[in-house]
């Protein structure tokens, strides 16, 4: 059973699928629209993001731990080895789930993990910068959100078209990086997760946008050479984040994925 009460949401009907969210909700909103035609769409908090409480004191928030804790959340939630999809950390989330043979099949939309040294002090750097521009802002993060520009300079290193996200979701967006208690410990954490290589027993599907800025390409063939029994995909014109880039073209690689 699992120490937290992860807090998740419910739409649509007919077969469960998981989304696993983060600093990424706000971009989740128009792919579960579409998807919760077709499925019950069912979307759960990381711990110590959103609306999830962050892993008791002195739990370190590994991506292992936080499969863990997600795997034991499934039974309260009444799943039983769901067909889950994450983004970021949460793809990564989603892959030591499949590991594990927790889930009946996995998506993960640019994971972390399959950087090198280099590469996740880049990722992990810029995102702390942001968090700390996101506090910086205040009550100031709606007049940012409300400009093209604005919109452009928070969020360009994670959607290919920033300008075009809702002055709503940018404003969610900055708040919930501001407040995220989890963050620090998780990015701490992240720095030293590399993904290693396994053959997986249920669909794997990982997929990366063409303009990701954020977890650069090379991870993409990295991820291909690790997992040469997963599906491979390119979302054409979507960065790091896809889900606000290309809701349509998310939607319908998660549908195609996940069914059978």
């Amino acid at each position: 059973m699992p120490e937290i009460q992860l807090v998740s949401s419910r739409r649509g009907a007919g077969p469960a699928l998981v989304v696993i969210r983060q600093l990424d909700r706000e971009g989740w909103a128009p792919v579960i629209d579409l998807l919760a035609h077709e499925r019950e769409v069912v979307a759960v908090d990381l711990p110590g993001f959103g609306d999830s409480p962050p892993l008791p004191a002195g739990t370190t928030p590994t991506v292992q731990e936080l499969a863990a804790e997600v795997a034991a959340w499934f039974s309260t939630a009444g799943l039983t080895r769901p067909p889950t999809v994450g983004n970021s950390l949460g793809g990564a989330v989603a892959l030591e789930l499949a590991r594990a043979g927790a889930v009946e099949s996995a998506v993960a939309l640019s994971p972390i993990g399959l950087w090198n040294g280099p590469g996740a002090a880049y990722a992990l750097g810029s995102l702390r910068i942001a968090r700390t521009m996101a506090q910086a802002l205040g009550p100031r993060a709606a007049r940012v959100a409300g400009s093209p520009l604005g919109r452009t300079l928070a969020f360009w290193q994670l959607a290919a078209r920033p300008w075009q996200m809702t002055s709503q979701a940018a404003d969610g967006a900055l708040r919930g990086l501001a407040r995220a208690p989890g963050f620090d410990a998780t990015r701490r954490s992240a720095r030293t997760y590399r993904l290693t290589g396994f053959t997986p027993t249920v669909p794997v599907t990982v997929a990366w946008g063409t303009r990701d800025l954020l977890t650069l390409r090379y991870q993409a063939r990295r991820a291909a050479r690790l997992l040469p029994g997963a599906r491979h995909v390119r979302l054409h014109g979507c960065g790091h984040s896809p889900m606000s880039d290309d809701p349509g073209q998310i939607a319908r690689l998660l549908l195609s994925a996940t069914t059978g």
